[in-house]
Order: C-alpha cells, then sequence, then structure tokens
C-alpha cells in the first residue's frame, strides 16, 4: 500500500513561525510540505522550519486578490492569496493536483469501524488522492473535521457536493480561485459545485484541528481579535444569499449554508478507472451511499 502523497503539499502560515502545528504533523508523518510565508517573516520562520522548505509570498497576488468587499488594504486580506500563490506554484512546477492546508491541525485520523483512529503516515491523503483521480468531475475534496465524525454516530464513508474545508485536494485545471477575505474555503466550494464540479469531504479519513481563535496569530490576530466572527459570516450571506443565512448560535455569529441543490450533482467515473489500486478505496466504493 502507497503511503506517499502523489501531490505535493503546502501550507500557508502567518505570524506563527513557533506555534503552527502542521509542519511537525506532516513531519512526524514523513510527509514533505512547502511553508509559504510573507516576506518580513521569512527570518522567523526560517529559524524554526528551515529556509528550505520556505516559499515567499509573491505580493502581486496580494495585490490582485477578490475580497468580496470595498476595504482594500485596510484590513489582512487573509490566507486566500497565499492560496492561489500555491495553486499557481503548483501549476508551474507541473502538477495536475495540490494539497493547500491550514498551519493549526494537530493530527490526521482514519475512520474504520466506527473507530476514530490516527494515522503515523501518508496513505490517508493517497487513498483521497486514488479515488478523486477515479472521477472526471471531481474539483476538490478533503477530509472531515474529527468532530463531526463522532464514533457514536454511524457515519457513511463520504459525502458529496459539501464545504471542503481546511484540508483541500484541489484540480489544478479548474478556472476557479479562492476569492473573499473570510470564508474563502466556503466560497471556492460553492464556486466549484455552481460550474459543475464535484466535491467529497471524506468521513474515513479525519483531520483534527485547533478551535478558530484558540491559536494566536493567522486570522486570530488579523480578524477575530477584534471582529468576531460577524463579518465573516456577513461575507458568506453576500457571496451567496440564495443558499447562505445568518444565524447566531452559542453566542457568535455564524452562516448557515444549505447545500441541498447540489444533491443531484453526479460523480462521472473515467472510462479507464483503476478500481483495485488500494483497499481503503475499495471499502469506500463499496459502501458509497
Amino acid at each position: 500500500m502507497n503511503t506517499t502523497p502523489r501531490f505535493p503539499l503546502y501550507i500557508p502560515s502567518k505570524s506563527r513561525a513557533a506555534i503552527a502545528t502542521t509542519p511537525g504533523v506532516l513531519d512526524a508523518m514523513g510527509i514533505p510540505c512547502r511553508i509559504v510565508v510573507e516576506a518580513d517573516q521569512f527570518d522567523a520562520y526560517a529559524a524554526v522550519h528551515g529556509p528550505e522548505r520556505l516559499l515567499i509570498l509573491d505580493p502581486a497576488f496580494q495585490d490582485d486578490y477578490a475580497t468580496l468587499d470595498d476595504v482594500g488594504n485596510e484590513r489582512s486580506k487573509g490566507p486566500g492569496p497565499a492560496r492561489n500563490f500555491i495553486w499557481h506554484h503548483s501549476i508551474s512546477e507541473g502538477h495536475d493536483w495540490h494539497w493547500v492546508m491550514d498551519d493549526n491541525i494537530t493530527f490526521f485520523a482514519r475512520l474504520h469501524q466506527n473507530q476514530r483512529i490516527p494515522v503515523g503516515d501518508g496513505t490517508g491523503f493517497h487513498a483521497m488522492e486514488t479515488f478523486a483521480l477515479r472521477y472526471e468531475n471531481v474539483g476538490m475534496a478533503g477530509p472531515q473535521y474529527w468532530m463531526f465524525a463522532p464514533s457514536r454516530v454511524a457515519n457513511v464513508p463520504f459525502e458529496m457536493n459539501r464545504r471542503i474545508f481546511s484540508c483541500n485536494l484541489i484540480r489544478n485545471d479548474v478556472k476557479q480561485r479562492w476569492r473573499g477575505r473570510y470564508n474563502e474555503d466556503l466560497i471556492l466550494s460553492i464556486d466549484m459545485l455552481k460550474h459543475g464540479w464535484c466535491t467529497v469531504r471524506f468521513n474515513a479519513f479525519l483531520q483534527y484541528k485547533l478551535t478558530t481563535q484558540v491559536l494566536g496569530g493567522g486570522n486570530t490576530e488579523a480578524f477575530y481579535a477584534n471582529e468576531g466572527t460577524l463579518h465573516k459570516s456577513q461575507m458568506a450571506v453576500a457571496a451567496y444569499p440564495d443558499m447562505i443565512r445568518l444565524v447566531k448560535r452559542y453566542g457568535r455569529w455564524h452562516h448557515d449554508a444549505d447545500f441541498s441543490q447540489f444533491d443531484n450533482l453526479r460523480l462521472i467515473r473515467k472510462p479507464d478507472a483503476d478500481l483495485t489500486d488500494q483497499y481503503p478505496m475499495r471499502l469506500v466504493e463499496r459502501k458509497r451511499p
């Protein structure tokens, strides 16, 4: 069984040189990655992670980024510009897909016989890639959050046409790109679905990510410390008012997205798809709802 991802892994990070968790997690799993940072933070990150795996964000991607508001440069534009730079970089190296993930993930896991089991290598990434490559119309895929696949609940192996968040496997030849100062993963997921691409969110493979605003730096420092979550949720509603509404839960503002309009969007299997590559994906295929 192959334990190495086929496609490159990238981590955009800001103001978390000493506390970003994802690079260390991938190191422990034996998976190479590259970290994208702004030029003025290169030295701080190099001291912790080494300069050889750092990429400096081209500021042109910040200048050209569609924030979906009229604030301009008064606030941070979030991780979207770095994510678009990563997309461009992976294409420049000749890759068909790439992984991009948040810098505050603390471990990955496999859901097996309804038990969540932390994993120690890249088999899960390779298996998700294997599944996506079987189909002509998967635009983006990724693992579910640990908290949303509890062991006490019966979980299907994967869900179709929903938001992919925090750890994204992205097909490079789609026309869509990251946009939005906030909620860029939600917006990109809907952008792809609106253009006919399928998304696949795996419950069979999980990520554990620190809760928003727990880890300093990043968007916690740039946005949430002063703004809370209202602006973030309002932007999502403004981007897609036909399917997103503003709600207040647990004392904070949230968005509530209805993806049901995409329930009839189906996977198109490639005629030459290899269905014998790996046991985990044969299992997922067999149990597909």
